[in-house]
């Protein structure tokens, strides 16, 4: 067990609320699918002696002496990132992943330029576009829906989309999407929308009259460089965000957007079950040399690299055999989750899932987002309330339900477990016998809680 007495000698105060909030992860279900139980490792790395250095730049490359292990350290992140996701180049610094989207829409874009990411309505993640924030406020902002009738990516329709506003930025990825995304289709999709894009600037110089094109020093240069040169100015770059479905893709239950797009970006605290931080990978050399500069000095100051020893802690973990076979029992237990609530009648949307985590419509048990997430507290276990798509109530309310498996995996829950989970939040939603059940739903909560501790070492 981590000790925590030093902190209750000067801070009793403090020291207070870190077990009270042990005591409550330890007696609750985590079903937050963006939430994770991180190894005592881990931990410990974020509290280490890394703290304290300030190190300005990247290995090798500092504003600040004193750094010499803390290049080894990083690089060693940098390292074991690449290998684990099989990519060339890695920037371990970001403080989130929503910095990490920010650095790469910083390093491509200028302001005004037009992004296209899903709608948060439809599964997708604030930074991807969504008008409060800095990807909506700088940018042009295009959201893409589902489809209306099966709630999933619908390919035809994207690549008209695509087409149509030829946006400088494309985002894949999501925060609340059940179903595997098919990266090689879209990066087709951007391929033959950027060759379109050549196409056209190729003949408006061949159909110019001229032999040739003259730059301003009066150069020649041929229609085929020249049309290269402004589809660059204006082509479609592909980004993906893998945030929820990393461990996924490391350990190769889904899909890798690395051959596909131009940049990926993720957090490590999810489904990678790291430190919360995020990164940025890419196999192209001009894309890192852009991105260092976005990171730092661009959005960021002295990397956190204690996190960043996290991280490579993280990474480690996740090279082993073992780190497989639980991301295939997270999955496993998803599937056992989402088959559990249709037996109960809920609308699991899709008609259930690829990866780590379930979105309910409620409409049809009567009952918001709101509602059930208080009433499922209540009883000990954790969800987010969570828009589904074309959603009829507000942001604050809902119509649905997140749910995930990453952390309650993590604790050694199974299929049974699932089960009962399924069973509970079905009871949650009868309005008419909840207050009469809902002491004995807390004791069956309390007794899986006790079956599975947060983590095996503490009493």
């Amino acid at each position: 067990m981590i000790d925590f007495s030093r902190i209750e000698q000067t801070d009793k105060e403090v020291y207070d609320l870190i077990i009270e909030e042990y005591n409550r992860q330890q007696n609750e279900l985590e079903l937050i699918a963006s939430e994770n139980r991180q190894s005592e490792s881990v931990l410990l790395a974020q509290a280490s002696y890394h703290s304290l250095k300030y190190a300005e730049g990247y290995p090798s490359k500092r504003y600040y002496g004193g750094c010499e292990v803390i290049d080894k350290t990083e690089q060693l992140a940098i390292d074991r990132c690449c290998k684990l996701f099989n990519c060339n180049y890695a920037n371990v610094q970001p403080h989130s992943g929503a910095q990490a989207n920010m650095a790469v829409q910083f390093a491509i874009l200028e302001p005004g330029d037009t992004i296209m990411g899903m709608s948060l309505n439809s599964g997708g993640h604030l930074t991807h576009g969504a008008k409060p924030t800095f990807s909506g406020k700088n940018y042009k902002s295009i959201q893409y829906e589902v489809n209306s009738e099966t709630y999933e990516i619908d390919y035809n329709e994207l690549e008209e989309w695509i087409s149509l506003y030829k946006p400088r930025l494309f985002i894949a990825g999501a925060s609340a999407y059940p179903r595997e995304i098919n990266f090689k289709k879209i990066r087709e999709i951007i391929d033959k929308v950027n060759n379109e894009t050549y196409n056209g600037i190729y003949n408006y110089y061949v159909n110019s009259g001229a032999d040739c094109y003259e730059d301003e020093s009066g150069n020649k240069i041929s229609f085929t460089e020249i049309a290269k040169k402004d589809t660059d100015k204006v082509k479609t770059y592909f980004m993906v965000d893998m945030a929820h479905i990393a461990g996924l893709v490391a350990t190769g239950l889904h899909q890798s957007p690395i051959p596909y797009a131009d940049v990926v970006t993720s957090t490590t605290h999810k489904t990678l079950r790291g430190p919360r931080g995020g990164i940025i990978l890419t196999n192209s050399e001009e894309m890192i040399k852009k991105i260092n500069k976005a990171v730092f000095p661009g959005i960021q100051g002295g990397p956190l690299e204690n996190i960043i020893a996290a991280k490579a802690v993280c990474f480690g973990e996740a090279l082993k055999p073992e780190f497989k076979e639980y991301m295939q029992k997270v999955v496993n237990n998803c599937k056992a989750l989402a088959n559990s609530l249709i037996n109960y009648n809920f609308n699991v949307l899709t008609g259930g899932t690829d990866n780590h985590l379930i979105l309910l419509d409620l409409r049809n048990k009567g009952i918001t987002g709101k509602e059930l997430e208080a009433r499922l507290e209540e009883v000990g276990i954790i969800v987010n309330k969570n828009a589904v798509p074309f959603d009829t109530e507000n942001k604050a309310t809902t119509s649905g339900i997140r749910l995930g498996t990453a952390a309650i995996t993590s604790r050694g829950l199974g299929s049974e477990e699932m089960r009962i989970i399924a069973s509970i939040i079905d009871e949650c939603c009868h309005s008419d016998t909840f207050e009469e059940m809902k002491e004995k739903l807390r004791e069956t909560v309390q007794q899986i809680c006790n079956k599975f501790p947060l983590y095996k070492e503490v009493n």
